[in-house]
């Protein structure tokens, strides 16, 4: 009598979810974005440094004298910063550079700090969640938690401390500069409207401006 065989089941494998995939499929960053706005941002900075004043002008000491009154110091600082505005600049980077190098803890705070911001908000794209330990983040909650750990790192830590501390210094430079530098033989009738405003928002929103307004888009493109 012959033993008749069980029956096969059929076995089936189970198939990846739709949503599954099609997160894993989506790239974490945008490069062409990235490099678009490293590019930006290099040629602003590029085209600005282009515009400084020769260094011998800046550190001519026949030129130096002491002013007479407060008044005249602060003509001095609105002409000589009209004049060397893009020298000052970089003096203050190079002073909160040198800060930072020195202080490389500080520097590596702030180096994750930017790389938080560009790769979790600012070049991922909108419909792709960010997702960590498990977790799914909707865009407010990415933004509330960077804010809080933008907090965190600038007040809470001595990157805040470092940078404060290295742009009063440069500032005071600056001003110091300004005010014993005699600003008659400078060649200001290209710059009088710029010594006419308010010297901290100006000098503060020029090179700033051409970068963020350089970056809008690619950064508004990255999170289409």
């Amino acid at each position: 009598m012959s033993s008749q065989s069980p029956p096969v089941l059929p076995i089936t494998n189970p198939q990846p979810t739709t949503t599954s995939t099609a997160t894993a499929s989506q790239p974490p960053l945008p490069p062409h974005a990235l490099r678009a706005f490293l590019n930006n941002v290099t040629e602003s900075v590029r085209n600005g440094f282009s515009q400084r004043r020769p260094f011998s002008e800046l550190i001519d000491r026949s030129a130096f004298s002491k002013p007479e009154s407060i008044s005249e110091a602060t003509t001095r600082i609105r002409k000589n910063y009209a004049y060397f505005r893009i020298n000052y600049l970089a003096t203050i980077s190079l002073i909160l550079a040198f800060s930072l190098l020195t202080n490389p803890f500080s520097l590596l705070l702030l180096v994750g700090l930017l790389c938080s911001w560009l790769f979790l908000y600012l070049f991922r794209a909108s419909d792709q969640p960010l997702v960590l330990f498990g977790r799914t983040f909707s865009d407010r909650e990415t933004l509330g938690i960077l804010i809080v750990l933008s907090v965190f790192v600038v007040f809470l830590t001595n990157v805040g401390s470092v940078i404060i501390s290295a742009l009063l210094v440069g500032v005071g430079i600056v001003c110091a500069h300004g005010a014993f530098r005699v600003p008659e033989d400078l060649f200001l009738d290209d710059v009088q409207e710029n010594a006419s405003t308010g010297f901290l928002s100006s000098f503060l929103g020029g090179a700033a401006s051409n970068v963020v307004a350089s970056a809008a888009p690619i950064v508004a493109a990255a999170r289409a």
